[in-house]
């Protein structure tokens, strides 16, 4: 799975990225400071079963920390988008290819509407951010529109002469960028179009079948950034009015300040979280003693987080509606075969089954599947059993369990 953090120029991309993954990509005050992708690790947190089953974990996929999981999720930070991009404005079509790869995308916004639509800086709160959702989600779709006009003519025809399905087809041309046929065939349903005669969709139909392909293929969140600023927060309803996207308030900056101090161990904070503890008040000036404050009264009491944590745990959970699940080989103990209990946790997507978890584990497990056994209830449960959220089970195959 990949994430992909979009977004104009000095939006504070890298800073999200940093705040997240404690990378160091560059950051900086004008446009383009990230030029080449900048990858990083990032965690969403759910709480570690090892709390239910009164257990110790030794986890080894992921991380437990005071009965927290965290699991890892790889997230990619482009270069700014600007208009036109898809014509080859800015990095253009090569920041527009670092995204084939990416499951979603994080969509960070200046939400204090302080740069103009190239990131330039203009007089705060004069600029409107909702131009920044349009833009951005019209220059996608139009970069996926540009990539199947290329052979929209080929393919539409060969599936009426040949009576074949347009979503198998474009499927074949789509599977590069991570798009399945049955996202395809939803989209083509939303936007009401019908797949008997391909050739007749006019240019306005292909865009609006895009439009909701990329709705459905790359699904998006918008971190509202820089809410800490006096100018951001009568953007926000606005933002939240003008798109069906989930938009969340947050502070890039302000999170990153609140990680890396408890990393130092001046303050105890979790990723998330309402509140900070100041450890080592010597080790804090009196200004940086005000902005703590600061941020904990304009920014975790009023939005109850800095929201970076939950953009992450929003787009996982939420948008790509993906599960936790700890296989086992040892449905007692809740280990594996050297002993470690809730070793490891999978995300998995809704409506996985127990015999697609073991496919996921390793193909031998999958091809020879027997049963699987609920840890819980001790009852074995059939190969199309659909996984619940924080299930634990353990995989038996003809000579090996998992």
């Amino acid at each position: 799975m990949l994430i992909g953090i979009v977004g104009k120029p000095s939006s504070g991309k890298s800073t999200f990225l940093n705040a997240a993954c404690r990378t160091a990509a560059k950051v900086g005050a004008y446009p383009f400071t990230t030029i080449d992708p900048n990858p990083g690790t990032a965690y969403v947190r759910v709480d570690c079963l090892c709390q239910e089953f009164e257990v110790t974990c030794n986890a080894k996929n992921s991380v437990c920390r005071d009965g927290i999981r965290l699991i890892p999720i790889d997230m990619l930070d482009v270069a700014g988008l600007v208009p036109d991009a898809h014509l080859g404005r800015g990095r253009g079509n090569e920041f527009l290819s670092d995204l084939s790869r990416a499951d979603a995308f994080i969509h960070v916004i200046d939400t204090s509407g302080s740069l103009d639509g190239e990131g330039h800086d203009v007089e705060p709160g004069t600029w409107d951010p909702r131009q920044d959702v349009e833009f951005l989600e019209r220059e996608i779709t139009m970069w996926l529109v540009q990539i199947l006009q290329r052979d929209w003519r080929r393919i539409s025809r060969r599936a009426e002469t040949e009576k074949l399905k347009i979503s198998a087809l474009l499927g074949e041309k789509l599977s590069g960028l991570q798009i399945s046929e049955q996202v395809i065939k939803n989209a083509i349903r939303d936007a009401e179009l019908p797949t008997t005669k391909p050739t007749e969709w006019t240019d306005e139909e292909l865009e609006r079948f895009v439009h909701y392909l990329r709705r459905r293929a790359k699904p998006m969140v918008i971190a509202a950034n820089k809410i800490d600023r006096p100018t951001a927060a009568h953007h926000l309803e606005a933002l939240r009015g003008l798109t069906d996207e989930i938009v969340i308030p947050c502070t890039a900056a302000g999170e990153f300040v609140l990680r890396n101090l408890s990393e130092k161990g001046v303050i105890s904070y979790q990723p998330g979280g309402t509140r900070f503890e100041i450890l080592a008040p010597n080790e804090l000036g009196e200004t940086e003693q005000s902005q703590l404050q600061r941020l904990q009264t304009e920014i975790l009491d009023q939005y109850g987080s800095t929201g970076v944590q939950q953009v992450l745990n929003t787009v996982v959970f939420d948008v790509l509606q993906l599960i936790p699940v700890y296989p086992v080989e040892d449905a007692g103990k809740l280990s594996d075969h050297d002993g470690n209990v809730l070793p490891d946790v999978y995300l998995v997507p809704k409506g996985t089954t127990a015999r697609q978890l073991a496919y996921k584990i390793h193909t031998e497990l999958g091809d020879t599947f027997i049963h699987a056994l609920d840890a819980r209830t001790k009852k074995r449960v059939a190969e199309n059993y659909e996984l619940q959220a924080n299930d634990v089970i353990r995989i038996v195959a003809a000579g090996a369990t998992h």
